[in-house]
């Protein structure tokens, strides 16, 4: 083992390997952190280099939220200026209501789960919610459904030639 993740220090250590056995390793696995991938091709250098499925699928996660969120920062400006418009008129603001009782700012707070879950594991208030969400913000939609056919891919393919062709699809 090697303390830290300092790339001078773990490769130091990794060349103390023969190259000859360093040139024999034909894929690495690892996240997406600029060191590791920096360590893994100064001390492999024939080896292929492979993004894990955990954060790929982190990343893709954090887009969808990233979109869910500046949604719902624009939910709250909307509301701001009707509140204003309300109050200039003098009249009480009473924000519009969606058929599960979620207000725009509620659908997109209360979503947050529904997003970054497989649509066979939702409840029924959850896929309640779900069909509202994704009429209302079809961007959402299309990066779910991203999401899931990633996902898709990941739990049904153990070929690689197989797995990168879907991938490009």
């Amino acid at each position: 083992m090697i303390q830290g993740t300092k790339s001078e220090d773990v490769i130091s250590a990794l060349e103390k390997l023969p190259r000859s056995l360093r040139l024999k390793v034909k894929e690495i696995t690892l996240d997406l952190s600029p060191t590791m991938r920096l360590i893994a091709k100064k001390t492999f250098p024939r080896a292929t280099l492979v993004a894990d499925r955990f954060h790929v699928q982190r990343l893709m996660n954090e887009a969808i939220s990233d979109l869910r969120v500046d949604y719902r920062w624009q939910a709250i400006d909307l509301e701001n200026k009707e509140i204003l418009l309300a109050k200039e008129e003098k009249r009480k603001h009473i924000p519009h209501v969606f058929e599960n009782g979620d207000t725009r700012k509620q659908l997109l707070a209360r979503s947050r789960h529904v997003v970054m879950k497989h649509f066979s594991k939702w409840t029924y208030s959850q896929e309640k919610r779900a069909r509202i969400l994704f009429r209302e913000y079809p961007a959402i939609e299309e990066a779910y459904q991203v999401s899931m056919e990633l996902t898709q891919i990941y739990n049904t393919t153990s070929d690689k030639q197989i797995g990168l062709t879907r991938l490009a699809k």
